[in-house]
């Protein structure tokens, strides 16, 4: 018999997005990682009814910069708290004239031109490999496409992600190449993110949210904070009233993931257990407790 799972929904804030509205029963705590310090406390709460576990990717009041974000200690710390799946909400650049500022993306790929983070937590003593040919959950992306036409979201099902290191905006011959690329937006948070979830065998997916077009516009030839802000303000509350449609469609008990994102450990790791550094498998006891002592 299949066993049946009680969906605890992982909220990850991008910029503008520092908490989550409509949350009962609210409360912030700190959950130790031995991956080092996750970005914030996480905000337990309910909506509608659902379990929610929210974490503000650059810390209230937005410190901490894309390059120094501890991806694995985040990811880690929303596994602890008993989180199945997670909805990371960003804010990106459009690359695609048909994407202007408002539009919502309901990302499928992702181009991962990052270089100065860890990405994975499979180390020397235990080496795995997952696939990410699909890096997010259609599930989830279904979920996402049917709340956001309920709503009267403008958004755009399937796009590619074109995730760079920053924290310094593009130049404009990065941005024609991204778009000669075909690519639909850029950012500079989703990625070792979407990686090390589907390590941690959890359902991801993304909703990019459209700030501005990139420098290769011809209006819009130099991003500025100012204008990037004013429309992440107006972002923040379409999203929040995206998630507060998904959550309920995503509460029901269910079943394992059609997509294998819960099992893709399965065969991954290839270290054999008595060759494993122990040090290394103690860490690993969250993302990794399913199959690490097999």
């Amino acid at each position: 018999m299949s066993e049946t799972i009680e969906p605890v929904i992982g909220l990850i804030g991008g910029s503008g997005l520092y908490d989550i509205d409509g949350l009962e029963d609210r409360t912030w705590k700190r959950v130790e990682s031995p991956w080092g310090e996750a970005s914030d406390e996480l905000l337990f709460g309910r909506l509608a009814g659902v379990k929610c576990v929210f974490l503000p990717r650059h810390g209230r009041g937005h410190r901490v910069p894309p390059s120094a974000l501890n991806y694995r200690a985040n990811i880690d710390v929303l596994k602890r708290a008993g989180v199945t799946e997670i909805l990371s909400l960003s804010a990106v650049g459009s690359l695609n004239g048909d994407l202007p500022p408002g539009h919502f993306v309901i990302v499928d790929q992702f181009i991962d031109r990052t270089f100065a983070r860890q990405k994975s937590f499979f180390e020397t003593g235990c080496v795995a490999h997952v696939s990410v040919a699909h890096p997010v959950c259609p599930r989830l992306g279904d979920v996402a496409e049917t709340a956001a036409r309920q709503i009267g979201l403008k958004h755009k099902r399937g796009g590619t992600y074109l995730v760079m290191e920053g924290p310094q905006f593009s130049t404009k011959a990065e941005s024609e190449l991204y778009r000669a690329w075909g690519c639909d937006v850029i950012g500079m948070t989703n990625m070792p993110e979407a990686k090390l979830a589907r390590e941690a065998e959890l359902c991801y997916a993304t909703i990019a949210m459209v700030t501005d077009f990139d420098c290769w516009h011809p209006d819009h030839d130099a991003v500025t904070v100012d204008a990037v802000v004013k429309v992440m303000h107006a972002n923040a509350d379409r999203a929040k009233a995206l998630v507060k449609a998904m959550v309920p469609m995503l509460g029901a008990p269910r079943g394992a993931c059609p997509a294998g994102c819960d099992r893709a450990l399965e065969y991954a790791i290839v270290t054999p257990k008595e060759m494993r550094d122990p040090a290394l498998v103690a860490k690993l006891d969250a993302v990794a407790g399913r199959v690490i002592h097999r």
